[in-house]
């Protein structure tokens, strides 16, 4: 008895002449970078080292484009900024030991942000593997350990014929919703031995479709349809799922406001009247969403940021619609329904039935006067001109990356996007130096559009060697240093709660000529030329750099 599929997986008289016969010289690396292109990725990130040299090698048999960077964490993050801009799994390649811890805090970013990151470490030698003591170069106990609590999925290989396979179950794990990094390790000798299989041509690693229960989305349909005052919260998962359509149709058809998290910037129109903006440290805001009715929370799990420091207490029902299981009503009961943003949206939007409420823009539009009362009666005006002067000069479609910094702070709530997946900051996991070797990343992605990189002066020495990466590589990013001479956040934290800041002044170099040095021509400008100078140096090609020295003011919290 003939099946179909059977047919499917006979190969053809050409497929079969190809295995028989494959290329000479080939090692596991080539292995590895052939199941890679099969798998459809076409640009590569990384730092190489002595146990992953048959990866390396391997890459000048391929057609995948490398970018390398100079410290292996920001090599972590330009692969985090490249998989958010592409939705495909970015690889990330690592050497043993040294070389691959150092990825860790960019690997918790991208699992913060749920950013699909392949990344593929070398090992010691098969031999040292298991625990025992052998006193390889870069040896660990055992290193996947130091990831497993990080990464989404670890992938260990013992043998060549294992690579392929091993690394299309990373590829599905990184693709299927909730997206984030994961983690495969290759030992040292299986990259460099010599391999007769066949070249790697067909790899199925589809991720799986989180679909919501039928039940549940009827449930929600009743409760949004019947509200007096619903509301939506509108996270990262809507912008990572591509459905900012889908959300901006189904408010429409609730008249329902929406306010979107820090992560879900650009996810819904900032201008519309149903808009609440990004204003979640807000009191105003906490207030609104507090008093809806019914509360749908869309790709957020009301963390910390997005709940106003857990001093959120919603009166009405909350329906969470969250990929992420761990995630589905940690913070708030409610109706939670276990699903990816754009499917669940979609089948909302075919059960859910017309609502109107006139009303709803206006209480939107009074809400805004409320936040644009408060923030200027606090005398702020240097930080609104400073933001809206990048504002004006970057252009609609150019992505932007933000470090943590006072001047990111204030663009969470403040920034207006403008089209979703163009503001990305590291406000998933919180650390420095994000935001130069990201921006460089989202620019291999697509090199015809100029790329925008914030820092702070501090934030900047974490990734200041990626000056020579982007000038290398040409990569058409602008870097807006801020300089106001120290960690200003930090700075601003301990005087109001000691009186007096400790170990947050810095000692930095003269940024603009560091810059050149590299090769990178660079501006110092001021908050009356800012506007004019960053949309110069964004519209000139390649790399390149604008300090505005500048001491900032974060608006006064209401969380407190």
């Amino acid at each position: 008895m003939t099946h179909d599929h059977d047919l499917e997986l006979r190969p053809t008289a050409r497929q079969v002449a190809a295995a028989l016969n494959p290329p000479a010289g080939r090692n596991g690396g080539d292995l590895v970078v052939e199941a890679l292109a099969g798998l459809g990725a076409t640009t590569v990130f990384g730092l190489p080292g002595q146990h992953a040299l048959g990866m390396f090698d391997a890459l000048r048999r391929s057609d995948l484009d490398y970018v390398g960077l100079r410290v292996e964490n920001n090599a972590g993050f330009a692969a985090d900024a490249h998989g958010r801009i592409t939705g495909e799994a970015t690889p990330l390649l690592l050497s043993t030991g040294p070389g691959a811890l150092t990825s860790l805090a960019a690997l918790q970013e991208a699992a913060a942000a749920s950013a699909p990151v392949l990344a593929i470490s070398s090992q010691v030698p098969s031999a040292g593997i298991g625990g025992g003591r052998h006193g390889y170069l870069h040896e660990l106990r055992d290193q996947k350990a130091s990831f497993r609590d990080v990464v989404k999925s670890v992938h260990t290989v013992r043998t060549a014929s294992q690579i392929p396979s091993a690394i299309a179950a990373a590829w599905e794990s990184a693709l299927t919703a909730p997206h984030g990094p994961v983690w495969v390790e290759i030992p040292q000798d299986v990259l460099l031995a010599e391999t007769t299989l066949p070249v790697v041509t067909a790899l199925d690693a589809t991720p799986h479709d989180l679909v919501p229960r039928p039940e549940l989305t009827a449930v929600a349909a009743h409760l949004l349809q019947n509200a007096e005052r619903p509301a939506i919260i509108a996270g990262g998962g809507v912008v990572r799922s591509d459905a900012s359509g889908k959300l901006l149709a189904l408010a429409e058809k609730l008249d329902a406001p929406v306010v979107t998290t820090f992560g879900g910037k650009g996810a819904f129109p900032w201008e519309h009247p149903l808009s609440m903006q990004s204003w979640l440290e807000d009191r105003h805001t906490t207030d609104f969403l507090e008093d809806a009715d019914v509360l749908l929370v869309v790709g957020s799990g009301l963390g910390e940021l997005s709940s106003n420091y857990h001093t959120f207490a919603p009166r009405g029902r909350v329906i969470q619609i969250e990929a992420d299981l761990g995630k589905l009503e940690s913070n708030h009961a409610g109706l939670g329904i276990h699903a990816d943003a754009r499917i669940a949206l979609t089948a909302l939007l075919e059960t859910v039935e017309d609502r109107r409420d006139p009303s709803a823009a206006e209480r939107v539009s009074a809400l805004l006067a409320k936040v644009r009362e408060r923030i200027a009666g606090q005398e702020l005006t240097l930080e609104q001109e400073v933001l809206a002067a990048v504002r004006e000069a970057l252009p609609d479609d150019s992505p932007s990356f933000w470090d943590m910094t006072i001047l990111a702070y204030w663009a969470w709530s403040a920034f207006d996007a403008r089209r979703p997946n163009t503001m990305h900051s590291a406000q998933g996991a919180g650390g420095l130096g994000y935001g130069f070797p990201a921006a460089l990343g989202a620019a291999a992605a697509d090199r015809t559009r100029p790329v925008l990189a914030v820092s702070g002066d501090g934030g900047a020495m974490y990734s200041i060697a990626e000056l020579a990466s982007a000038k290398q590589y040409e990569l058409p990013v602008t870097w807006l240093i801020v300089d106001d001479g120290g960690y200003g956040i930090l700075r601003e934290y301990m005087t109001d709660a000691f009186g007096e800041a400790t170990a947050t002044e810095l000692s930095r170099p003269d940024f603009v000529a560091l810059a050149e040095s590299f090769g990178v021509p660079a501006v110092r400008t001021t908050t009356e030329s800012l506007r004019e100078d960053l949309a110069k140096a964004l519209a000139q090609p390649g790399p390149s750099v604008v300090v505005l020295p500048a001491v900032l003011r974060m608006f006064a919290p209401t969380h407190l």
